[in-house]
């Protein structure tokens, strides 16, 4: 469950369509959580001051701008100005979560005899998974600053992170078998599941 997402884009007519007179529909916004990277549909509420790149409250507590969470959504959903918006919400939700990624780079562990969850992070590879597992042995990374200090070949560790949340939102693509995995967001549930969750509640 996200607590918060900023706003990708904001429809105040809603979606426009052939059968769909614009005055009927309501305004919708499109967001991204910030704790899972959930790409969401939001009904912000009468009046409500939006803007792109405004971070807003979704959770079960009262809520000040935003009306209902309507649905998640997948990549091929996104408006044109989201898709455009949606890599720099990204690397500014990283950004804003250092430590939490920090923690990943830390931390993060092999997947399988043959596979390490650092390799499946876009510009690491093998080679630089190694190099990276040796130097935090010496001392943990402490801000994205010294893991590019100390490890030169990794220069914006931003924008290695955003890419592979970008693969992993992209339903589409897969990168020699590695879209299974999920790193940082959490796949939707199967429908099967989600309708026997339906049925017990």
């Amino acid at each position: 469950m996200e607590n918060h997402a900023i706003i990708l884009d904001y429809l105040p007519l809603g979606h426009v369509s052939e059968n769909n007179s614009s005055y009927k529909n309501k305004p919708v916004a499109q967001a991204i959580g910030t704790e899972e990277f959930t790409l969401l549909e939001l009904t912000p509420k009468p009046n409500a001051d939006i803007e792109i790149h405004d971070k807003v409250y979704i959770g079960s507590e009262k809520r000040d701008k935003i009306s209902r969470v309507n649905r998640r959504i997948k990549n091929e959903n996104l408006t044109a100005t989201s898709r455009v918006e949606l890599q720099y919400v990204i690397e500014e939700i990283i950004q804003e979560n250092e430590a939490k990624f920090l923690e990943f780079i830390n931390n993060a562990g092999p997947i399988s005899t043959r596979f390490h969850q650092l390799e499946l992070v876009p510009g690491i590879g093998k080679k630089y998974m190694l190099e990276i597992l040796k130097v935090r042995e010496e001392k943990p990374f402490e801000s994205f600053e010294d893991l590019s200090t100390r490890i030169p070949a990794i220069k914006d560790p931003v924008k290695l992170l955003t890419k592979r949340v970008l693969i992993e939102l992209d339903a589409e693509k897969t990168t020699r078998g590695k879209k299974k995995y999920s790193l940082f967001t959490k796949p939707p549930m199967p429908r099967g599941k989600r309708e026997n969750r339906k049925n017990k509640n």
